[in-house]
């Protein structure tokens, strides 16, 4: 009778475990199993951004790899699994195409996280692909100035989620925000002799940064397809009108059309990327680069 109540026992243990077990998971929620706040982002820039302001209390979910095209980029079934374990979602806002399509299955997989739109307060400006005129732009983040705003509703979403840590939020936030007007003044001085200088580019990400910094952008693509050989005829011919010896591509497109351009030219073809996710590292070598236009 006693081995019998004893297995009577264990086994009474064993449910209870498993079941506070789940009652634990379902306490916990959307955190991560490493007990940060797990928070999941559309693009790469994003992820500095939410470390900068999370610290060692947040986790980053990426959803549209830094190598990938956020314009043609399709969710992946594992990614959904990321986003139920998140307590935040930040989302760029504006008609990324990413977003335009799965937005509304991310937010119906976890209905009970926070959705930060990062450009909330942000002007949005049209889009000045050829064709594209009356759609708006959605490359917002690549402009520091954007960038600021952004960061902030990012701050405004982790108060939000974890009210308790705002003060260590906010001291993260103010020491980013800095370096971020570091970023705009060095860029300025950068680009302080490019005032209105024509930049040739693959795909048209940088028509906020160009307003800001006085450049004007021409893109290589329209429409987010890749350009026809009577496309590549002109835009040489573009590039041969305004002496134009260096355009740029960017790491996520073929880059068999910009060196045709820069061949035709005896040009030279430079790299840069509005998606990588060292922001700040990134767009101080972005303004490097156009500033040898």
């Amino acid at each position: 009778m006693n081995k019998k109540r004893l297995s009577i026992v264990i086994v009474i243990l064993v449910i209870a475990a498993g079941v506070l077990g789940y009652l634990t998971i379902q306490k916990s929620g959307t955190y991560n199993t490493n007990g940060k706040i797990g928070v999941a982002v559309s693009i790469g820039p994003e992820v500095e951004w939410v470390n900068a302001v999370g610290g060692d209390k947040v986790n980053v979910a990426l959803m549209v790899p830094s190598s990938a095209d956020p314009h043609t980029y399709e969710l992946l079934p594992g990614q959904l699994t990321q986003v139920s374990n998140a307590k935040m979602y930040a989302m760029i806002g504006t008609p990324l195409e990413f977003e335009t399509n799965y937005m509304d299955k991310i937010k119906n997989t976890n209905p009970n996280m926070v959705v930060v739109n990062c450009s909330q307060g942000i002007t949005l400006i049209p889009n000045t692909a050829e064709n594209q005129s009356d759609t708006l732009d959605p490359h917002d983040w690549v402009d520091p100035k954007n960038a600021k705003i952004m960061v902030n509703n990012i701050y405004q979403g982790l108060v939000k989620v974890d009210p308790a840590d705002q003060a260590y939020f906010a001291n993260n936030r103010d020491q980013y925000l800095a370096k971020l007007d570091e970023l705009d003044k060095n860029t300025t001085q950068t680009l302080k002799n490019k005032q209105g200088t024509n930049i040739l580019i693959f795909h048209p990400a940088f028509a906020y940064y160009a307003k800001d910094y006085n450049l004007n952008q021409t893109a290589v693509m329209i429409n987010d397809e890749e350009p026809s050989p009577q496309r590549i005829a002109m835009l040489v011919n573009i590039a041969k009108d305004n002496n134009i010896k260096v355009m740029y591509s960017q790491p996520q497109y073929d880059q068999k059309y910009m060196q045709s351009i820069a061949s035709q030219v005896n040009g030279q073809v430079l790299m840069v990327d509005d998606l990588n996710e060292n922001y700040l590292e990134n767009m101080k070598n972005v303004a490097n680069a156009f500033s040898q236009a």
